[in-house]
């Protein structure tokens, strides 16, 4: 029987997780996010119960640019994972300690992470292509215990904070230890995990994820996506974010799957590993798929060889985008939707669907629908006072259930802003629509504090970022609001040019055709990259400064929009 099934079958209930006190984002109501069960009571029960039913099961693959490693198994993956967690207690690490990790997608990063939850103590990762002033401040505010760093950053971390315990990991100084042994004691309410936000502006904030919170998004993933101990995953995204830990590692590992960690994505490596591994799912962000398009990418051969569909989340995904992927490969996209307060995912479209269904949702309403919620979890579209919107109505997305965060650590101010009506708020504007079953189908319009309010008037960024990128000559776009002496905030257009022949009025004359005036960029400013973080998400604030030169310019519509 694999895990999956058991986790169906093996109803485990945890009561308390009802109680507010414990969790300002739990459902106090009895229904779906009100009670949930488990097999399992700790991160040590999952590997014990891995090595003693999958011992000799392959594991996980590494690929290193294009050198292919070799499948390490369960057994050996648990057994060094014992033994770093051995080494972490004599350096001083218990139950409930803070680990920092310094470091990118390798086997060693993942060994640490599980190392670190089979102890009761928490991970915090750090993303190495941040500023060092941003990682000096989580250092310091998360009150780490070690920090677990490779070399290759191990004297910029040092800089950073000199009097912490650092352990270089490359050469597993862990090697010698014996293995910690397994142990029965309920971790499921400890702190697991501390992810950093990655805001544009001010120090980020720490979302405290518990044992709880990986099990109920990882089983409820795996449920979802039919993925058991047959299947095979890809991992091309950077697992200091929760993406590439939660969907393609902690998820493969509870249902005794097979994972390809990948250390970069390549566009050229891409289709070729699915091909090489016998990949079933990847999970990726939308601007990995335009990276694919771009390259011309050849997807020969990867549907016959069991490759199954694209989890994409984590950022815009425009109707355009999803069209001309599908269409081009012949691979379903299953759209979803969640944060790193919600552990990962809240949200998928069904994997059933049929073609008619999928393109209905993907295509029909404007923006792709991010689909439906998962069972772990329930979601909502509420106004600014915290009352259901009706449906097709804007509104912010709302989430409450049993992946939830914790809490922002050490930060009041923000946990009583966000669970102020008794669900987590999660900044984004979005709306809802039911299909014949009763079943309500989400979509994500943009982030509230993005939205560019011109005049007073509220304009969604997606809306206009679909229009955009169908222009004739652009590659890739966004729009950006900037400061207006008029209107307070106008909108224009960053993109990347498709030829040297992309000129901005015919950009600008397409978007005047398909966009009222009020909503149309007013100026195009080109540039060769878009400002993006490292999961993909685009950072249009970071870029208002670009287009201050039009800040006093008055725009005037053409004559057949002079009433827009």
């Amino acid at each position: 029987m694999d895990v999956v099934t058991y986790f169906r079958l093996v109803m485990i209930d945890v009561t308390l997780l009802s109680d507010p006190k414990l969790h300002p984002g739990r459902s106090t109501t009895s229904g779906p996010a009100g009670i949930v069960s488990f097999p399992y009571r700790s991160w040590s029960a999952v590997l014990a119960f891995q090595e003693s039913h999958r011992s000799h099961k392959r594991w996980m693959a590494y690929v290193d640019g294009v050198d292919r490693g070799e499948w390490v198994t369960y057994s050996s993956f648990i057994h060094e994972v014992r033994q770093l967690a051995t080494f972490l207690q004599s350096q001083g690490v218990r139950r409930g300690s803070r680990v920092v990790i310094a470091g990118h997608n390798h086997p060693q990063t993942i060994l640490s992470y599980f190392a670190i939850w089979h102890l009761g103590a928490c991970a915090v990762p750090l993303n190495m292509t941040e500023d060092n002033t941003r990682l000096a401040y989580i250092i310091e505010h998360c009150d780490a215990d070690v920090i677990l760093v490779r070399e290759e950053y191990e004297q910029r971390v040092r800089e950073l904070h000199p009097d912490r315990n650092f352990i270089t990991i490359d050469n597993a100084p862990w090697a010698q230890n014996a293995p910690a042994p397994y142990h029965d004691e309920d971790h499921t309410f400890d702190d697991c995990l501390i992810v950093y936000t990655s805001g544009t502006t001010g120090n980020p904030k720490g979302v405290v994820l518990i044992q709880q919170n990986l099990f109920a998004d990882g089983f409820d993933i795996a449920a979802w996506h039919g993925i058991t101990e047959e299947s095979t995953m890809m991992c091309v995204l950077p697992v200091h974010h929760v993406n590439g830990t939660i969907v393609t590692h902690v998820t493969p590992f509870l249902a005794g799957a097979s994972v390809v960690l990948h250390r970069k994505f390549s566009a050229s490596q891409f289709f070729p590993a699915i091909r090489h591994y016998g990949v079933h799912i990847v999970s990726v962000v939308p601007t990995l798929l335009a990276f694919l398009l771009e390259s011309g990418a050849d997807a020969h051969n990867v549907r016959t060889s069991g490759f199954r569909h694209i989890i994409c989340g984590a950022g815009p995904l425009t109707c355009d985008l999803a069209t001309r992927f599908e269409d081009s490969y012949g691979i379903r996209i299953v759209h979803g939707y969640g944060l790193s307060e919600t552990t990962c995912y809240s949200c998928f479209l069904p994997v059933d669907l049929t073609d008619e269904e999928h393109r209905h949702w993907m295509r029909d309403y404007g923006f792709p629908s991010i689909g439906v919620a998962i069972p772990c979890n329930e979601m909502s579209i509420h106004d600014a006072q915290g009352h259901d919107v009706a449906d097709g109505e804007r509104g912010e997305i709302v989430i409450r259930g049993s992946n939830v965060m914790r809490e922002y650590y050490a930060n009041d101010k923000a946990n009583a802003e966000t669970f102020a009506f008794g669900w987590f708020r999660s900044g984004d504007e979005g709306f809802r629509i039911q299909n014949e079953q009763g079943q309500h189908y989400y979509f994500i319009t943009g982030r509230l504090k993005e939205l560019i309010i011109r005049g007073g008037v509220n304009l969604a960024p997606l809306e206009i970022d679909e229009v955009l990128n169908r222009a004739p000559g652009v590659r890739s776009g966004i729009c950006v609001g900037f400061d207006h002496d008029m209107y307070g905030e106008e909108v224009g257009a960053l993109v990347i040019k498709q030829n040297d022949d992309t000129n901005a009025e015919t950009i600008l004359a397409y978007c005047r055709q398909h966009l009222p005036f009020s909503k149309c960029p007013k100026v195009v400013v080109f540039a060769e990259t878009l400002p993006v973080t490292s999961t993909g998400k685009y950072q249009r604030t970071k870029v208002r400064h670009l287009f201050v030169e039009w800040r006093n310019h008055t725009f005037s519509p053409p004559e057949h929009q002079r009433k827009s």
